[in-house]
């Protein structure tokens, strides 16, 4: 067996709630084991130390809920267990031509027709103020 077997799986942690608040984290690496044993079908199972970290980054009382992992099954008899990451820089994705939006605004304005301005409103008369009221002479 020359080959490498290797899949993703996202596994869900929620059952590690039930468990006692001080004892969580490693709950949730049991449950990722576990998960690991059942699926690979190998009983030795190593989990990768950023794995790990990412398990105990919000500390021991709240692991994530789910962890969405890569469980590769080696020669030598063992599933390694790493974090996900997707490889974006393979899938080239082609760039789809699109307008600036200068040329979008320039296509609205010219399609609008131009309004005529409303004759202005004329201003309602000022409210007449109140005499101001005449200072006292200063006392010398």
């Amino acid at each position: 067996m020359s080959q490498e077997l290797e899949r993703v799986y996202t596994i869900p942690l929620g059952k590690v709630l039930l468990s006692q608040s001080q004892h969580r984290a490693v709950r949730a690496i049991n449950m990722i084991k576990e998960f690991a044993q059942h699926h690979m079908k190998v009983e030795t199972i190593k989990i990768d130390e950023e794995l790990s970290h990412q398990i105990w980054a919000r500390g021991v009382r709240s692991p994530p809920r789910k962890i969405k992992v890569r469980m590769s099954k080696t020669d030598e008899g063992y599933v390694l267990v790493t974090p996900f990451t997707d490889d974006v820089e393979s899938a080239v994705t082609p760039e789809k031509e699109t307008k600036k939006v200068e040329d979008k605004v320039e296509d609205v304005v010219e399609e609008a027709p131009a309004k005529e301005e409303a004759p202005a409103k004329e201003e309602a008369p000022a409210k007449e103020e109140a005499p101001a009221k005449e200072e006292a002479p200063a006392k010398d």
